[in-house]
């Protein structure tokens, strides 16, 4: 074990929690820096001002009611007003530069948890809950930010004016002193008690709060589903229990730390008993002045309230510091799909798209995708089939590169996908998911996200080439029109073709259709169909299908099973295999639809 003595100031400094959360924090204060150390310049007069009234006190004792000195007795309340309402001045100036300096920082940390939270891949959101999202990557920033600030004018403030307080205590008595600095000593010295129990609690509070976050947003999303299926009273119970268990925690810590303020409060008070009697032995004595105590004890009293308030203040400034160990636990985290160092931009594709021996495992030896092999033409359309599970969605996943393969290589025409730029491999693409998300907005700035320089020609090639023309004909603000939140105000079959015009007007050449027309009817099936027949023309297309009737045109129909291929070729090639897996499937959804 090291001899404190023996290890160097700058390391005892660095494992401080208050100087390693301050450091953390230091590139997010920096572009602020002037305005932050004007704020803690001026905490410094602010917090030894409380002294002046102490001083004051001396004085009017011995030569206002002692020594009766009446002009003296008329300057002195004159002198204290000045002197609060410099403090005043002081103190409003303080808190706005933190409120300024504090929103700012606010602002900075969200805008970078929100470009992390763009920049994960998408494992990370099939593994992660919306409340964990909603409560690390927001409320954290505020709770970290504003903790720094206000804790650290607090401190420094209160640093201050314990240092002038004192300072006043010791130049009346240094006998009252060593009484009344031990008790408070002692009534600091309680936090260590608390220390461990405190941070575990606190983090917690922060779990559940996320499960809290979660439950409303289930309840605004699943709102149809809770209604359909009753599920009120269920929905009801399970909050019930969440909140029981929020107010578990809050009532532990209240266990924990609530005692803090009155046990301290005890002890102090105890102190100041203490100096009442040692004071009555020193003025007799003639130790001191009836003044020397008067300012004694108003000095006393006045660095009384920081030493009440310290457990609070403990616990909000280990709040602050958990939220700020736990954003940089964010930054920390790997960001799994990247730009490698040394890649080019992917040049239109000119041969054909290949997946070499690619494997593929969400979970560590548990391989959805094995020895997965597959060339694909340019300008032709090949179909991904067979049982849930089979790979098929982690196949076209894998071509933009929302994961990347565990072992083997995809290439287009000849390049690595993980040589080329992100960017200009998704710019070569366009998706249609089975369930496309519609931002809240209009539809034309829903249409263009997929590229957002288009003309107003290409928008509106795109509104009928994706069968929407008569829709949006129909609408009072036509493409203008507000669809709200994920497009809840549109049927299936119409955002399903808001997304088919957005890959239309995007302009790719590889076109990426996974399901997109397994969750509508049939009349809005053969609408959306067209739509994609047109989005299909003169394009690389892979499809994903279940219903097999939308794929039979393919160039090539390519059957999987337990991330192996068992079966590849034209629809009408396949049918004539015997036993096959592919007229298995064909056979048993026909035979279904006939009966």
């Amino acid at each position: 074990m090291k001899n404190i003595f023996t290890i160097p100031v700058s390391e005892l400094l660095a494992k401080n929690p208050i100087v390693a959360n301050y450091k953390k924090m230091w590139p997010f204060v920096k572009p602020y820096w002037f305005r932050a150390s004007l704020s803690v310049l001026l905490t410094v007069p602010t917090g030894a001002l409380d002294s002046a009234i102490a001083l004051f006190m001396k004085s009017f004792t011995d030569d206002v009611l002692v020594a009766k000195n009446s002009k003296f007795a008329a300057a002195i309340p004159l002198l204290i007003v000045g002197f609060v309402l410099v403090q005043s001045a002081l103190t409003y100036a303080v808190k706005y530069l933190n409120t300024w300096v504090g929103s700012k920082i606010t602002i900075d940390l969200r805008k970078k948890l929100f470009k992390k939270l763009l920049s994960m891949h998408s494992g990370y959101f099939d593994t992660t809950d919306s409340g964990f999202i909603m409560m690390r990557y927001n409320s954290d920033a505020d709770t970290a930010s504003t903790g720094l600030i206000n804790n650290l004018r607090k401190l420094i403030t209160r640093s201050c004016s314990s240092v002038a307080l004192i300072g006043v205590l010791l130049y009346n008595s240094w006998q009252l002193t060593l009484t009344a600095v031990g008790a408070f000593a002692l009534a600091g010295g309680l936090i260590a008690v608390v220390r461990r129990k405190l941070e575990e609690l606190v983090r917690n509070s922060v779990v559940v709060g996320s499960v809290a976050m979660r439950a409303y947003n289930e309840a605004f999303n699943g709102n149809r589903t809770i209604a359909a299926y009753n599920l009120q009273e269920d929905q009801d119970a399970r909050f019930t229990q969440l909140m029981n268990r929020i107010f578990s925690l809050n009532m532990g810590v209240v266990k924990h730390t609530g005692w803090l303020s009155p046990v301290m409060h005890f002890i102090v008070s105890l102190g100041l008993a203490l100096v009442f009697w040692q004071s009555s032995s020193l003025i007799v004595k003639g130790t001191i002045t009836s003044g020397n105590f008067t300012s004694f004890v108003t000095a006393l009293l006045l660095l009384y309230t920081p030493v009440k308030s310290m457990g609070d203040t403990y616990v909000e400034i280990k709040k602050s510091f958990l939220a700020i160990e736990r954003i940089f636990e964010i930054f920390s985290l790997p960001v799994a799909v990247v730009d490698a160092k040394s890649v080019q931009q992917l040049p239109p594709v000119r041969k054909e798209i290949c997946f070499d021996h690619v494997w593929f495992s969400y979970k560590p030896d548990v391989f959805v995708l094995k020895d997965f092999n597959l060339k694909v033409p340019v300008g032709s359309t090949v179909a991904l089939v067979g049982n849930s599970g089979g790979g098929k969605s982690t196949v076209v996943g894998l071509l933009p590169r929302f994961y990347d393969a565990v072992k083997g290589r995809i290439t287009i025409d000849g390049k690595d996908v993980r040589e080329v730029t992100l960017h200009s491999l998704r710019e070569r693409m366009a998706v249609v998911f089975q369930d496309n998300f519609l931002f809240s907005g209009t539809l034309r700035e829903n249409i263009l996200i997929g590229r957002p320089g288009a003309t107003e020609a290409d928008l509106q090639e795109a509104v009928k080439n994706a069968h929407l023309d008569e829709f949006i004909a129909s609408l009072k603000d036509g493409l203008d029109t507000v669809i709200g939140e994920r497009g809840l105000t549109l049927s299936g079959g119409q955002r399903q073709r808001v997304a088919i015009a957005r890959a239309f007007i995007r302009q790719a050449e590889i076109v990426i259709l996974d399901e997109a027309t397994s969750a509508l009817d049939n009349k809005s099936e053969a609408i959306v169909q067209k739509a994609l027949d047109n989005l299909m023309r003169n394009r690389t297309v892979f499809v994903i299908a279940h219903r097999l009737s939308t794929v039979i045109n393919a160039d090539r129909i390519v059957v999987l099973n337990e991330g192996r291929i068992v079966e590849e070729g034209p629809h009408a090639e396949l049918l004539k295999i015997p036993n096959g897996a592919y007229a298995a499937l064909y056979n048993a959804q026909f035979k279904t639809r006939n009966d």
